[in-house]
């Protein structure tokens, strides 16, 4: 394709064409090129439409057809010159399709407008990345209950204020963060829903006085329905935003995730190892062997929140309905969808390879008066106790074994008497870690039984 100096699609409006510095900044060609697929099957819908209302002839419509038909083949197969003098996707397409059928091309943008043509192929590009998310949480969910069913009796501390506080499960801490995906999936699934009406056919901001059937369009583009309202179906990007809004909520679980496998890979913890696959090594510690795929996904949630706030910062001061201005809606959420599709699958793969170190667990588990809590339930439960008086003498107790250099269950009987009389030799049934996990029998509990319910339940949700 032939690059023009001037952009011939203005027809006789200006004399001459922008200048270099004017074609830079309003050319978006070197990223909405993304969109070309998006805004061929628009231009498809919109052709058979408009030739369904007999706004133009089946012979013009069937040319058009098969030009984007060419011209889509044409940018799949890489043989497509973009030009930045033609602005965008759409001039591009449509300025080769005129090279390919000639006159009918001319037809095709008949009832709309670039508004609602933008409008309609960034809805349907987001939608695609929508559709990609879910199967990306799917497939982490998954991952993350056979972790869960496996270690699903494992004992391992639980942590408040990264302090060991209680015994858990592995199983249980792995359920936490289906939990947390379970919600951004619910999220994809809700903003895909209530993004998914047509814009096309709003034309430029009043709609058109040509007999177009919009439901036509919304049906053969996959949406639900056609937007009721004109100006606000080229004005909207509610759909970006909320794309990227659920994006960053799942960027900051998967930040989450990997800051836990970062600590817990290191040698200090040695609670996980992470394979090969994920890890590298370094440059001049022959011995060292980094979690370098956790950390890069820990980062990725400043770029996916900054296109957040960037891309609210555009659209902010926005009066109705089209401005320049929203050009600048797609780079950042591009890369948004680009970076949260690579740590999802990141974030996948390790956790379908990663072992975790049932010894170092169970370890870890009994250590820092972690069953202290339990001591406190059985003297309010046996021996009838006020909570809050329990707590006091559990407190004591603790000061005792750490004043001793031992762990609780390493005090002896009159040790216990000494700070609470009736204490009896059946308070040791609770101090172990294993029988501290299995007590925690409520619903949402971290008992192996609960767990293994929990782990049940998802696999029928998903």
């Amino acid at each position: 394709m032939t690059d023009q100096s001037s952009n011939q699609m203005w027809g006789g409006r200006f004399a001459a064409g922008p200048d270099a510095i004017m074609e830079a900044i309003n050319a978006s060609i070197g990223f909405d090129q993304r969109m070309a697929a998006q805004d061929i099957a628009g231009s498809r819908a919109h052709a058979a439409m408009l030739a369904a209302t007999g706004v133009i002839s089946d012979s013009d419509a069937e040319a058009i057809r098969e030009g984007l038909l060419t011209v889509l083949s044409e940018i799949q197969n890489g043989e497509f010159q973009f030009s930045t003098a033609l602005e965008d996707i759409h001039m591009n397409v449509e300025a080769r399709l005129k090279e390919v059928i000639g006159e009918p091309a001319g037809r095709l943008h008949t009832g709309r407008s670039r508004n609602d043509q933008v409008a309609t192929d960034f809805k349907l590009w987001v939608r695609d990345q929508l559709d990609a998310a879910e199967s990306g949480l799917l497939a982490l969910i998954q991952a993350l209950l056979a972790q869960a069913e496996a270690g699903a009796d494992w004992v391992m501390p639980g942590f408040t204020h990264l302090q060991t506080a209680q015994p858990v499960t592995w199983g249980h801490h792995m359920m936490a963060y289906v939990e947390m995906f379970g919600r951004d999936l619910s999220r994809v699934r809700d903003a895909r829903a209530r993004m998914n009406e047509s814009p096309l056919g709003a034309a430029a901001l009043a709609g058109t006085s040509f007999p177009i059937d919009r439901q036509m369009t919304a049906e053969a583009l996959g949406f639900d329905r056609p937007a009721a309202n004109s100006l606000d179906a080229v004005s909207d990007r509610d759909f970006a935003l909320e794309f990227l809004s659920t994006a960053s909520i799942c960027a900051v679980h998967l930040s989450r995730f990997a800051e836990e496998l970062v600590i817990w890979s290191s040698a200090q913890f040695r609670f996980v190892t992470l394979s090969d696959r994920f890890s590298t090594g370094s440059s001049i510690m022959p011995q060292k062997k980094n979690p370098d795929a956790a950390e890069l996904i820990r980062a990725k949630v400043g770029r996916i929140y900054g296109a957040n706030t960037a891309l609210m910062m555009v659209m902010k001061g926005l009066p109705l309905a089209y401005s320049k201005d929203m050009q600048e809606d797609k780079e950042q959420v591009f890369d948004a969808a680009d970076n949260w599709m690579l740590a999802l699958a990141a974030m996948e793969g390790m956790v379908k390879d990663m072992t975790a170190n049932r010894e170092s667990l169970a370890a870890a588990a009994g250590s820092g008066f972690s069953t202290a809590t339990d001591l406190a339930d059985w003297l309010v439960r046996v021996l009838g106790l006020p909570f809050r008086d329990a707590h006091h003498v559990t407190g004591s107790l603790v000061a005792m074994a750490e004043n001793k250099g031992c762990d609780l269950p390493d005090l002896t009987l009159e040790d216990m008497q000494s700070v609470h009389s009736d204490i009896t030799d059946d308070v040791y049934s609770v101090l172990t870690v294993q029988n501290s996990v299995n007590s925690r029998q409520s619903y949402g509990g971290t008992a192996p039984d609960q767990v293994r319910a929990q782990v049940k339940r998802w696999k029928a949700l998903v």
